[in-house]
């Protein structure tokens, strides 16, 4: 278990959302076996970054920014329908890992629910609960927990991110949670 101070220290511009989201955190964590230092460490310093410290659940933009998720290959990969219709808009990223597209809510939500309702109902990963065990979830069923464990960090920040972008805050943050969680450097 994590505590409020240990979450206030990792991320400190949370301020008031480390309050907000301690026990979905520490629930989403013991639920998808994030319970080692080093994986607590790993994951808190991902959806730190991922997140603003907690600030956003949501993806940020405007409709011009969220069309490249409504038509066209990001589109298509994503499981959105091929039409301008709003699926872009709709299956924004969201929660503290942003889970992003049609086919990423529909698989989320079958391991969530054991239902589609988040394709009814995209907006229940903003709240605390969802957030949080939406990206616990998200980092078991993609092996985050077994790359922790050996270090991998960047590794898992290219299965988050499709990339490396914003490495360097995702290492700061990985370095902090290390320090206040007692990780020892191997």
């Amino acid at each position: 278990m994590m505590t409020l101070a240990q979450l206030q220290q990792i991320l400190p511009n949370a301020r008031s959302q480390a309050g907000v989201f301690i026990s979905a955190l520490n629930a989403a964590m013991l639920h998808y076996q994030i319970t080692a230092p080093p994986r607590m460490a790993a994951f808190v310093a991902q959806i730190g970054h991922e997140s603003g410290e907690l600030r956003y659940v949501r993806e940020l933009g405007g409709d011009r920014y969220l069309s490249k998720y409504d038509t066209g290959t990001l589109a298509a990969r994503l499981g959105n329908t091929p039409e301008a219709d709003g699926d872009g808009q709709k299956y924004r990223g969201r929660g503290l890992i942003q889970i992003t597209g049609r086919r990423n809510y529909r698989v989320c939500s079958q391991a969530l629910f054991g239902d589609d309702r988040l394709l009814f109902f995209p907006e229940l990963l903003e709240q605390p609960q969802w957030a949080a065990e939406s990206a616990a979830w998200f980092w078991k069923s993609n092996g985050l927990n077994e790359l922790a464990d050996k270090d991998q960090f960047t590794t898992i920040t290219r299965r988050i991110n499709g990339g490396v972008n914003g490495l360097e805050h995702r290492l700061q943050l990985w370095a902090r949670a290390r320090a206040v969680l007692c990780v020892s450097s191997s």
